[in-house]
């Protein structure tokens, strides 16, 4: 932990390692002087800039500079198509630092893993070397981001799927520090639900790269729902954040707070799918584009775009203020 705290200083990011009781490593981030935070979402990108994921990349940086974004989430699937071969592979730069060259880009990013890094390295993703090579860049298993009036609790959710355990077909994924899978995923849970009981923040946000819902081509992830979304209702989080489904989606949960959020549009997408769902859909998008998250203390508003920077979709939802007696 020291070293990963040095190493953090070194590189003068606007972020702090902080104590938490739960094993989840916690870090902070500062929000605008009037209370606000304002960022991007985008998942499912590393392309070398094909499949316009720089045309996507262009209009967030328009978008960010508008926004004045604070820093950017990463919904995983990061590297195309088998992650990264090592600390030292130009998909890094050719994916990532070439391809998102906006000023207003080149704040922090805060990304998991996907199914597709975890073909490759994922040690090298989650390397700090990465992050003298890019200083923008922070990738982590899972962790919890505090800003304030807001939680992200960043969810390793490639582990919970069954078929790329028991049936993984011609991919090697790397399991290194997650086997035995059964103690890792258990250990997860628990960190997770120990961490949102302690929230104190306006809202939670989880952040995970599968699905919980979706009407697209992987349809809901059903480990998902029968293990993780149990926590996320119990402890009234406000949203779920994911990619994995290269569509953009919103869908309201019927029998909770929780608004289902998809930003898997970074690069390849028009799957040409669409499935019914049990909850609301309030807007389904097959194409490229990204998401952003404006919050203040008593609102957040969530506003889709196509990969030309047009607005898709807006939704907000409002908060009251209580006072302590």
């Amino acid at each position: 932990m020291a070293s990963f705290s040095c190493k953090i200083m070194a590189l003068a990011l606007v972020l702090s390692l902080v104590s938490s009781s739960a094993e989840l490593q916690k870090l902070e981030h500062s929000i605008k002087n009037d209370g606000s935070l304002s960022l991007l979402v985008i998942g499912d990108w590393g392309r070398k800039g094909e499949f316009n994921q720089t045309q996507v990349a262009t209009q967030m940086g328009r978008i960010g500079e508008e926004l004045d974004i604070d820093f950017v989430v990463s919904t995983g699937d990061n590297f195309y198509d088998s992650g990264l071969t090592g600390v030292d592979d130009k998909a890094f730069e050719e994916s990532f630092t070439n391809v998102y060259t906006a000023k207003s880009l080149q704040k922090q990013w805060y990304s998991v893993l996907g199914n597709h890094d975890y073909r490759g390295d994922v040690l090298a993703q989650l390397s700090p070397v990465l992050r003298e090579l890019d200083n923008k860049w922070l990738c982590l298993r899972s962790f919890i981001l505090n800003a304030e009036i807001v939680d992200f609790f960043f969810v390793d959710t490639t582990p919970f799927v069954d078929h790329y355990w028991n049936n993984p077909e011609s991919h090697h994924y790397d399991w290194r520090e997650v086997a035995p899978r059964q103690t890792y995923v258990s250990n997860l849970l628990k960190d997770l639900d120990s961490a949102l009981k302690e929230s104190r923040a306006t809202w939670k946000v989880v952040v995970g790269h599968h699905t919980i819902r979706s009407v697209s081509i992987h349809r809901d992830t059903k480990e998902l729902l029968s293990s993780l979304l149990p926590i996320l209702k119990a402890h009234g989080v406000d949203l779920y954040v994911n990619g994995h489904d290269h569509c953009l989606e919103h869908i309201s949960s019927n029998d909770s707070p929780i608004q289902y959020l998809t930003s898997g549009g970074g690069s390849k997408s028009w799957r040409g799918v669409f499935n019914s769902n049990a909850d609301k859909l309030r807007f389904f998008y097959d194409g490229q584009g990204f998401m952003s998250l404006q919050l203040t203390k008593t609102m957040a508003q969530v506003v889709f775009y196509d990969a030309f920077g047009s607005v898709l979709h807006k939704w907000s939802v409002t908060k009251e203020l209580h006072s302590s007696m």
